[in-house]
C-alpha cells in the first residue's frame, strides 16, 4: 500500500515538521512494515510552468516527425514573448495547455534544461510528459495536456503536486484494514496521540424500496450489498488533477472519471466498488454461484470458464462480474466518443454503484483459480469492513455529483444478512501475563478503545470487536494489540538461564565435526529446501520399487512441482551444483548435512494436541508415532578440477576416488572404519560405484554409497561430465563409532616400511585384500596403503597386481628387520589363504 504523506495529513494533524521518515519510524514501532519512503520530486527544480501552445510547425526534412512549437508562458520567461520549443510528441494540438520546463530547470535524473540548437532551430525549453517529471504513466503515453481552465504561467510543481513523500507499506494478511488511507490514518493517529478525522463518517440516507433491484441468492458469500444510482453524468467530464495525482502516487493509473472515483474511494476507505453502465444492465442485479462451465468475459478481455464455487454478479443475461475480483466487459463504463456526423459526444451518463461485502475465502479461491489478482480481491481476501459499504457508496455518489455534474437518485438499495457483533472475553491482566509486563487495566482498556473496541467489565473484560478488524478472534489477539501499541521495544529482554552440566548432544557434536572436516577438505556447505518432485526421482534413474520413491506428500506444498519431502540429499545438492555451473563456476565441491524422510508405512494418524496445557508423554508418543523415520545424512558432490593446474604442476579432475575419500573423512570424525566394496546402485555409474559399510552393533551394515554418477543421470540433470557424489547415513556412523575420539599417540621410535605386491584374480576387491593383510600383520601394523594397481601380460589374463605399503611401529622399542619381516610374511600368508593371493615374483 502506497500512502502519500500529503493525503495522510488530511485525516491526521501531523506536526508540520514531521517528515516521511519520522512517520515511518512511528508506524514501524506500531507493528506496520513500512519498507521505504519515496521522495517524489527529488532533484527537480524550476522554472516549471503552464503554457499554451500557439503554433505548431511540422519539420518534415528529418527521419522522424519533429515539431517546432511556440508556447505562451506569460511572464514566466521574464519577457512575455512566446517560447520556441522543439518537440517530437504528437498528442497535443494548438490551443492545448501543457507543462513547460524553461531553461535553468532540472528534471529528475539530473536532466538539465538549457537553450540549445537542434534540428536546425533553437529550442528554449521542453514540453514535458509525465514520465519526464517522475509522475508515472497517466494513460496518454505522451505530453501532459492540462484542462483549459488552468491559467497560463501557473507554477506546475504546485499544480501537479510534484513534491511529496510516499510511504510504501507491506500489509500483512492480518492488517487488511491498512490497505486504505483510513486504516493507515487510524494507526498514525494512535501513534501520535492525535484525533482521527474518519472519512467514513458521512450522512447516509436510509435504504428504501425504490432503489435499483438486487437479488441475493447466496447470503453466505455476499452478506451485504449496497446499490446507488447517479444519472445525468457529463460524458466529457475528466478527473481533476488532484485526484489523478493521488491515484498515481498510490500506484494506480487514471482511466476515466467514473472509474477513477471508485478507485479513489477504495484507496480512501478500503471498500472495493464497481460502477455499471445502467443502460447496459438488463433487469435486476443478482448474486449467485456460477454454473459449472459457464463462460464470462472480464474487463481485461479474457473469456473465462467459471467454476461452480465462483461467486458472480448477474443480470437477466447471465454473469456481468466476477464478484470481488473483476467486472465484466458487457457492462463496462463507456469512454466518451464524438459522433463524426453530428458532433455529439456519447458516453456513459447513468451508472449504478455497487458496494458489497463478500466472503474472504470465496474471493481468495476465485482469484487463485483464475490467476486473476486485482486490487479488489487483495482487499476482500484480507477482510473488508462490511459497515463501510454504505459510506463508500455515498462517497462515490457525492464525488460523481460534484465532478461529473450528475444527479443522485433517491432510491437506496441495501441488503444485509443478519449477524451479531463479535465479542471476546478476556481477563484484564491477560496482556500482562502474555508480555511479562504489568500494564494495568486502564492501559489495556485505553489501547483497545484506540483500535475501535468497546470494552465492558472490570476484572473480566468483554470486548466488542470493531467491524474493520476481522483478525481479532481471541484474547491473544487483543493482547497483541495492547503490546504492540505500548511498544515492542519496551518489552524487557531476559535470557533464560540454561541448566548446568549440559551442552551439545553427541549427535550435534558429530554433526559439527563433520561440517568442519569437510569444509577443511575444500567443500562448501549448501543448504537446500527439503522438497522433491516425481520428475527428479525419474531423472535419478530410481527403479519403481526403490524405497526412495516412497515419499511423504505435503498437503500445502510451496510448489506443486515439488510436493514431497526428500528421501535423499542428492537432488538438492545436484541442483545447487547445476545452478552454480550455469553461473560460470565450473570447479565445485559441495556438501550438505540434513534430515531425509523415509516413511515405513506403519505411521498412525495423530490426534490434535491441546493448546491450554503441556501435552502428556503419551500424547507426544502418539504424535511421534505418526512421523516418518527421519535419519540424518551427509552428502557431497564434485565436478570440475579437484586440484588446480599452475606453475607448480598439472591439475587433477575430481573423480570417484575423491567421493570415496570424502566418505572416509566423515567416518574418521565419527571414529568408525569404512569398508569399500564395488556395487550397482542408482544414480551411480555401475562400474564406478562403491558401497560403504561400517560395523554397527557387531554387524557389517551398509551406511552409504559413493562414486561417479551414471551418464544418463548426468545428461538428464544437465550436470558436468564425470560428476561424482557421496551419501552417508550419519546416525549409523555414530552408532559404529568407538566412543569418544582419542588423540593419536605419537611414538618416538622409528617406522619400518615393508612393500608387498600381491597377484590376485580380477574379481577380488582390493578392500578385501587390505582387510586380510591388516588382520594378518597384527598389532605392529600402523597403517597400510594401496599405492599401485597393475595389469598386463606379465601378470596373466584375468589377474591383477596390488602393491601395498605397510608401516610397522612399536610403542616401546625399535623394531628389528626380523620382526617387521615376520609381520609382513604373516600378512602375506593369510592373504594367500583367504584370497588366493600370490606374492609377485615368487
Amino acid at each position: 500500500m502506497r500512502v502519500p504523506l500529503s493525503w495522510l495529513r488530511e485525516y491526521v494533524d501531523l506536526p508540520a515538521t514531521e517528515t516521511g521518515r519520522d512517520v515511518q519510524t512511528k508506524l514501524i514501532a506500531a507493528g506496520l512494515e513500512v519498507e521505504t519512503v519515496e521522495q517524489l520530486g527529488a532533484g527537480l527544480t524550476g522554472p516549471l510552468v503552464v503554457g499554451q501552445v500557439l503554433t505548431i510547425e511540422e519539420l518534415t526534412e528529418f527521419k522522424k516527425p519533429i515539431r517546432f512549437c511556440t508556447v505562451d508562458v506569460g511572464q514566466a520567461n521574464q519577457t512575455g514573448e512566446p517560447q520556441e520549443i522543439i518537440c517530437g510528441a504528437r498528442n497535443f494540438a494548438v490551443g492545448d495547455k501543457v507543462v513547460v520546463a524553461l531553461p535553468g530547470a532540472v528534471l529528475p535524473g539530473d536532466f538539465r534544461i538549457a537553450e540549445r540548437k537542434t534540428y536546425g532551430r533553437v529550442s528554449r525549453g521542453m514540453i514535458c510528459s509525465g514520465d519526464e517529471l517522475g509522475m508515472g504513466d497517466d494513460g496518454s503515453h505522451g505530453i501532459i495536456v492540462l484542462p483549459p481552465e488552468i491559467e497560463i504561467g501557473t507554477d506546475a510543481t504546485e499544480l501537479l503536486e510534484l513534491f511529496d513523500e510516499v510511504l510504501d507499506i507491506a500489509v500483512t494478511p492480518d492488517r487488511g484494514y491498512c490497505l486504505s488511507l483510513r486504516g493507515v490514518a487510524r494507526e498514525t493517529a494512535i501513534a501520535y496521540g492525535r484525533p482521527l478525522r474518519d472519512p467514513a463518517l458521512l450522512d447516509v440516507p436510509a435504504p428504501n424500496s425504490y432503489g435499483y433491484a438486487v437479488k441475493i441468492a447466496d447470503p453466505i458469500g455476499c452478506d451485504r450489498f449496497t446499490a446507488r444510482t447517479v444519472v445525468g453524468l457529463d460524458p466529457e467530464a475528466r478527473s481533476p488533477i488532484w485526484m489523478q495525482r493521488r491515484l498515481q502516487k498510490a500506484g494506480m493509473r487514471p482511466i476515466s472519471l467514473a472509474v477513477d472515483i471508485t478507485n479513489y474511494v477504495m484507496l480512501e476507505l478500503g471498500q472495493p466498488l464497481h460502477a455499471y453502465d445502467r443502460t447496459r444492465l438488463d433487469g435486476p442485479i443478482g448474486v449467485r454461484r456460477a454454473e459449472a462451465g459457464e463462460k464470462f468475459t472480464t474487463l481485461d478481455g479474457v473469456k473465462r470458464v467459471l467454476d461452480a464455487e465462483d461467486l458472480v454478479i448477474t443480470d437477466n443475461r447471465g454473469p456481468i462480474g466476477l464478484a470481488g475480483v473483476m467486472g465484466g466487459a458487457n457492462t463496462e463504463i463507456a469512454d466518451a466518443a464524438t459522433d463524426p456526423e453530428t458532433g455529439e459526444v456519447h458516453g456513459t451518463t447513468e451508472v449504478v454503484i455497487e458496494a458489497a461485502h463478500f466472503a474472504p475465502v470465496s474471493i481468495a479461491r476465485t482469484a487463485r483459480r483464475h490467476k486473476l489478482s486485482s486490487e479488489a480481491s487483495k482487499r476482500f481476501e484480507r477482510g473488508v469492513d462490511p459497515q463501510a459499504a454504505a459510506a463508500a457508496a455515498q462517497r462515490t455518489v457525492d464525488l460523481l455529483v460534484l465532478l461529473a455534474g450528475g444527479t443522485a437518485e433517491a432510491g437506496v438499495t441495501e441488503i444485509i444478512a443478519p449477524s451479531a457483533p463479535r465479542t471476546v472475553s478476556m481477563p484484564a491482566d491477560h496482556p500482562d501475563r502474555v508480555a511479562g509486563v504489568t500494564y494495568g487495566r486502564e492501559t489495556v482498556v485505553r489501547r483497545l478503545q484506540q483500535v475501535g473496541c468497546d470494552v465492558y467489565g472490570q476484572d473480566e473484560l468483554v470486548v466488542s470487536v470493531p467491524s474493520w478488524r476481522p483478525d481479532l478472534h481471541e484474547p491473544n489477539d487483543l493482547a497483541e494489540e495492547v503490546i504492540r501499541l505500548e511498544g515492542y521495544e519496551n518489552l524487557p529482554s531476559t535470557l533464560p538461564t540454561p541448566p548446568s552440566g549440559r551442552g551439545l548432544t553427541s549427535r550435534q557434536r558429530l554433526h559439527r565435526r563433520v561440517g568442519r572436516a569437510l569444509a577443511g577438505s575444500g567443500y562448501v556447505e549448501a543448504l537446500n529446501y527439503p522438497f522433491v518432485g516425481e520428475a527428479v526421482l525419474d531423472q535419478l534413474g530410481l527403479e519403481a520399487d526403490d524405497p526412495r520413491r516412497t515419499v511423504v506428500t505435503l498437503v500445502n506444498p510451496i510448489s506443486d512441482e515439488e510436493p514431497a519431502l526428500r528421501t535423499t540429499l542428492l537432488p538438492g545438492l545436484l541442483a545447487a551444483l547445476r545452478r552454480n555451473v550455469g553461473r560460470g563456476t565450473g570447479d565445485l565441491a559441495l556438501f550438505e548435512t540434513g534430515l531425509v524422510f523415509r516413511p515405513t508405512g506403519e505411521e498412525t494418524v495423530p490426534g490434535v494436541l491441546p493448546v491450554d496445557r503441556r501435552p502428556t508423554d503419551e500424547e507426544i508418543a502418539v504424535l511421534n508415532a505418526a512421523l516418518p523415520r527421519q535419519p540424518r545424512r551427509v552428502a557431497t558432490v564434485l565436478a570440475g578440477a579437484r586440484e588446480q593446474a599452475g606453475w607448480w604442476g598439472a591439475g587433477r579432475p575430481a573423480d570417484w576416488a575423491d567421493a570415496v575419500e570424502s566418505a572416509r573423512t566423515v567416518a574418521r570424525e565419527a571414529g568408525a572404519g569404512l569398508v569399500v566394496r564395488a556395487d550397482r546402485h542408482a544414480p551411480w555409474h555401475p562400474g564406478r560405484c562403491a558401497a560403504l559399510y561400517a560395523t554397527v552393533n557387531g554387524e557389517e551394515t551398509l551406511v552409504g554409497h559413493a562414486g561417479e554418477l551414471h551418464p544418463r543421470v548426468i545428461k538428464a540433470l544437465g550436470l558436468p561430465e564425470r560428476t561424482c557424489a557421496m551419501e552417508l547415513e550419519l546416525d549409523l556412523l555414530e552408532q559404529a563409532g568407538e566412543g569418544a575420539l582419542q588423540a593419536p599417540r605419537i611414538s618416538t621410535f622409528p617406522v619400518a616400511t615393508q612393500d608387498v605386491a600381491l597377484v590376485v584374480p580380477d574379481e577380488v576387491p582390493a578392500a578385501d585384500v587390505e582387510k586380510v593383510l591388516r588382520e594378518g600383520a597384527g598389532e605392529l601394523l600402523e597403517s597400510i596403503r594401496l599405492f599401485d594397481v597393475f595389469t598386463g601380460e606379465q601378470i596373466g589374463e584375468g589377474r591383477k597386481s596390488l602393491a601395498y605399503a605397510l608401516r610397522f611401529r612399536a610403542a616401546d622399542r625399535t623394531l628389528t628387520v626380523e620382526e617387521a619381516s615376520a609381520a609382513r610374511d604373516a600378512a602375506v600368508a593369510l592373504a594367500a589363504e583367504r584370497t588366493g593371493a600370490v606374492l609377485r615374483g615368487a
